[in-house]
């Protein structure tokens, strides 16, 4: 039932996610405006959520963290694909991200996890190996295009706002509903936790890829994980 609950709280805040970005950041140019949507899409709650989730409510806090990512997954893949390929055509959309090999990873992974199927390890020990280099790679990139900022531009209004409601606000209104709903203290604690992490490197990634402004895009990551330490704190502190 945990497990459930996690899931449903993360599909919703997947929701309130797509619809926050379209709302909060209208003013925007369309390149800001387009990392801003996608990064409220795509947290760091794999990378850097699920080691803080495990590290608070132990076993558990990872168990729920890693079905609370599949929401996101499906999300950042798909619907958050598709704000940066800029598609009008709705049918040339949804082709171009169902047929993105990340969206076809994603499924891929679900159909192995729900039918318990054993992958070949002729197959899953080179996917691990793969899989150990995305950090350090994404990390890579992210260091390339910080190289080419000025580092006194690197903060101003627009990034100070997201980060607010990044590390802030989204995460106290995952925390009053849940108060309202009939969960436990560890699925509310996971469920914040996991609503406060800053952009994901992503951001960078796809912004540079599709050239839609990849050097906001990268102080959004910077500057949101910079503050997301004293924010996972305050976070831990009144989850705990």
């Amino acid at each position: 039932m945990e497990c459930l609950w996690v899931l449903g709280i993360s599909v919703g805040i997947q929701v309130v996610a797509v619809l926050y970005g379209k709302i909060a950041f209208r003013r925007q140019s369309a390149d800001e405006r387009c990392n801003l949507a996608y990064a409220m899409i795509c947290s760091n709650a794999g990378f850097l959520g699920n080691p803080i989730a495990e590290g608070v409510f132990d076993s558990t806090g990872m168990m729920l963290g890693s079905i609370y990512l599949i929401p996101q997954r499906i999300m950042m893949w798909s619907e958050g694909l598709a704000i940066y390929t800029g598609e009008s055509n709705k049918k040339a959309a949804v082709k171009k991200v169902i047929t993105h090999p990340c969206v076809i990873a994603c499924i891929l992974g679900l159909f192995f996890m729900l039918t318990e199927i054993p992958v070949p390890e002729i197959v899953l020990e080179p996917v691990k190996t793969l899989a150990r280099c995305n950090t350090a790679m994404s990390m890579l990139v992210i260091g390339m295009i910080l190289g080419d900022i000025d580092l006194h531009t690197l903060v101003d209004r627009t990034v100070i706002m997201f980060t607010i409601h990044r590390l802030v606000i989204l995460p106290l209104i995952v925390y009053l509903l849940c108060l309202l709903l009939p969960v436990s203290h560890v699925v509310t604690g996971v469920s914040v936790l996991l609503a406060a992490m800053p952009a994901g490197a992503t951001t960078s990634m796809l912004a540079s890829k599709y050239e839609r402004n990849p050097e906001f895009a990268t102080r959004l990551v910077i500057f949101s994980t910079l503050c997301s330490i004293p924010a996972i704190l305050m976070w831990s502190f009144i989850l705990k």
